[in-house]
């Protein structure tokens, strides 16, 4: 636990102006973001006797290690520049509203040739028109169902749009009048592009003037005495008038109004959000948060109005918006809501009438959500909370531990070996810090040494960025081996790109060379750094010999201050360094089952990359390594000849006789093949006999050409894998 006074600026240091300020911990990561009018006031109020702080305070600033400010000129840069870091570094002292689910929206994608009407979750599209959010799916489902019988616009998918135009025959929807068909022309792209807007307008809440001019042509028709025409323009007035039925009228004077509640107490915060367009309500949702600071109710609105407008503009941003309790002070908020619409916005709190009454309501929906998410994670935290306790207690650790690592090792029979660790916080999985390694210090089958080389590369990349206080090498990429997870993908030179997801592993022959994400991570910037924070607890999955090769690492780097266990699968029994007999927990212990759920995670993790890596090697053969040859010329190669055997002894005349194939190519090809060994012959293991072409054992298959079929059933395989 840090003194504040070590790192208190010295008097005179801080400028009395508006500004944003970071606390840092001693790993330099950024673990609270706060803005205010005069940083020397603002930081005085921290640096004051611990006794007088909230409870929540004095351990944000007793976790800190240093205070750094940036000096702006108006308190509305501040709150743009608050924002934008809280997004970025994600501190764990601050306030973040997270939605306890992706809630879906109707949306019509405006800036298509054809503009399509879908539901869409997720991130919000340059172009695309957003209404809601909606409760459920279905329930736009239902509206856009409705809707389709006056605005017929297009719902279908590209590959389906694509697929009508080739055969010049539209879907069911462009039969039963649902669609206006565009795909086969039945509709000019303009005209589907007015059809789209209408569409718009209407959900936008400008519902009189369509229902207007549906009741005037009804009435012509009728006088004209085209009855069944009239019957229609009837029935779509009826299915308009039931999709605005289905959100009721709440505000008369038909406003576009957000209105934000929020239910507290000491330790949590539930907000709810209704979307009121045209009067009518067309979306709602809402947030759980942890209070980890102390913080008022204005200051939990603000934060509320940050996450929800931040990323917002124009429309989106309401003319009205209600909230509980205002920010102080209210001025620069105000504004900032100003700029983000582009015209004026009212922000005040509703004193009497209708707008009061439904902030009733949302204040109700609000206390619910906060007390149906106490019942939900009652339950669990106090496990977990139990679960670390008796984890603690068991290998005497001094406190709990917060962070736990999990490392396996996986192999088939010696080849592919391969390692994984896994992270779990607070008793739950961090996939974001997950690892994954190759072996390369040595060929064959070695659990205890691949665990002593996992465990001293992984540390020594920590004290490397112990070293460095944070600074990241220059130019430097991932290193060669190196593999993420999640289906990210890398750059030319290995460095990952802006935006990805997923992790990466370290294989790299040097160990102590740093990684990292990108330019962006050159500097001190707090974000996440890959092995830089330690663990509390390390956990091996094997008994003793593991433990000990885990334990020698860590003696053999200097590091005394992370515990060390393993967990063997026969008895499920926990190993410590240096002890003879095992701690067996009992088979109802909350820690037991929370060790046995780290261990089958980094066991899931390991193998499911060792698998993928022999899965590539598989795929790969002599025709891989034809320069210029892709995938769809070695799939023609494959289907025409059977079998690389039967390619190899084929003529250049032969191989040109396959589609797509010149003369250069199959010169290239011939001589590739001639140059390379042939593959073995595929052995049937049930008799031991070895089968060629003539048995119906094909050498190689079309998907993987230039292998051997796989010897084994697959029960047989996976008995083989470690």
């Amino acid at each position: 636990m840090a003194d504040p006074s070590s790192y208190r600026p010295r008097p005179g240091e801080i400028p009395d102006s508006p500004g944003v300020y970071r606390f840092r911990d001693e790993h330099r990561r950024v673990i609270y973001v706060g803005k205010a009018k005069s940083l020397r006031q603002r930081l005085a109020n921290y640096f004051q006797d611990l006794a007088n702080l909230h409870p929540r305070t004095r351990t944000m600033v007793t976790t800190a290690a240093s205070v750094e400010w940036t000096v702006v000129s108006t308190e509305v840069e501040a709150l743009q520049l608050e924002y934008s870091w809280i997004k970025e570094y994600d501190p764990r002292f601050n306030v973040k509203y997270r939605d306890d689910k992706s809630y879906p929206y109707l949306a019509v994608t405006m800036n298509e040739e054809f503009p399509r009407v879908q539901v869409m979750r997720g991130h919000k599209k340059k172009g695309v028109r957003y209404f809601g959010p909606y409760g459920h799916a279905w329930a736009i489902r239902d509206t856009v169902d409705l809707l389709l019988r006056v605005f017929p616009v297009r719902t279908c998918s590209a590959g389906v749009f694509k697929n009508a135009a080739r055969t010049g025959r539209p879907c069911l929807l462009g039969y039963i009048g649902k669609c206006s068909a565009p795909c086969v022309g039945r509709i000019t792209p303009d005209d589907h592009w007015d059809l789209a807007d209408e569409f718009c307008d209407f959900m936008a809440g400008r519902t009189g003037t369509y229902l207007r001019r549906l009741e005037r042509q009804m009435a012509d028709a009728a006088e004209e005495m085209e009855y069944e025409r009239a019957a229609r323009l009837r029935d779509d007035i009826g299915a308009l008038r039931k999709a605005m039925e289905k959100s009721a009228v709440v505000l008369a004077d038909a406003t576009d109004a957000d209105l934000i509640a929020v239910a507290e107490d000491e330790l949590e915060a539930a907000v709810q959000i209704f979307h009121v367009r045209g009067g009518r309500v067309r979306g709602q949702r809402g947030w759980v948060t942890d209070k980890v600071e102390e913080i008022t109710t204005g200051a939990l609105v603000e934060h509320a109005l940050q996450q929800l407008y931040g990323e917002e503009s124009g429309d989106a941003v309401p003319k009205e918006v209600l909230v509980p309790a205002l920010p102080d002070p209210v001025e620069p908020v105000q504004l900032w809501l100003t700029e983000r619409r582009g015209s004026g916005v009212s922000l005040r709190i509703p004193q009497r009438g209708d707008k009061k009454a439904l902030m009733e309501t949302v204040q109700r929906n609000a206390q619910q959500a906060l007390v149906l998410h106490k019942t939900k994670r009652a339950s669990d935290l106090t496990t977990r909370s139990r679960a670390l306790e008796e984890i603690a207690e068991a290998l005497d650790l001094d406190s709990a531990p917060l962070r736990v690592e999990c490392y396996d090792i996986s192999h088939l029979q010696g080849d592919d070996v391969v390692a994984s660790m896994v992270v779990f916080e607070d008793g739950l999985a961090r996939k974001s810090e997950y690892r994954r390694f190759q072996i390369k210090g040595f060929e064959g089958q070695d659990d205890v040494r691949s665990m002593h080389e996992v465990i001293t590369r992984r540390f020594r990349r920590y004290l490397a960025e112990k070293e460095k206080t944070g600074e990241w090498a220059d130019g430097e990429g991932l290193t060669d081996g190196e593999q993420r997870t999640d289906g990210g993908q890398r750059t030319d030179g290995g460095q990952r790109t802006d935006g990805e997801a997923g992790t990466a592993g370290g294989t790299g022959p040097d160990d102590g060379e740093a990684l990292t994400h990108g330019p962006a991570l050159k500097d001190e910037d707090g974000r996440p750094k890959r092995f830089a924070y330690p663990p509390q607890l390390v956990v091996v999955d094997g008994g003793q010999p593991q433990v000990a090769a885990a334990q020698r690492a860590l003696d053999e780097l200097g590091i005394d201050d992370v515990a060390v266990c393993g967990l063997a699968k026969r008895l499920e029994e926990v190993w410590l360094p240096r002890e003879d007999d095992p701690v067996v927990l009992p088979r109802t212990s909350e820690g037991l089952y929370l060790l046995q759920r780290v261990r089958d995670e980094a066991h899931r993790f390991a193998i499911t990359y060792q698998r993928a890596k022999r899965a590539k090697r598989f795929r790969a053969g002599p025709l891989d390594e034809v320069p210029g040859l892709g995938e769809t010329r070695k799939q023609a190669l494959i289907k025409h000849f059977g079998s690389v055997k039967r390619l190899r002894s084929a003529t250049i005349d032969q191989i040109c006789e396959v589609p797509g194939i010149g003369r250069k190519t199959a010169e290239t090809v011939a001589a590739a093949l001639a140059g390379a060994a042939p593959a073995g012959p595929a052995v049937n293991t049930a008799t031991g006999e070895i089968m060629d072409d003539e048995d119906g054992a094909p050498e190689t298959t079309a998907d993987a050409p230039g292998e051997p079929v796989s010897a084994g059933t697959p029960d047989e395989r996976r008995g083989q894998e470690r």
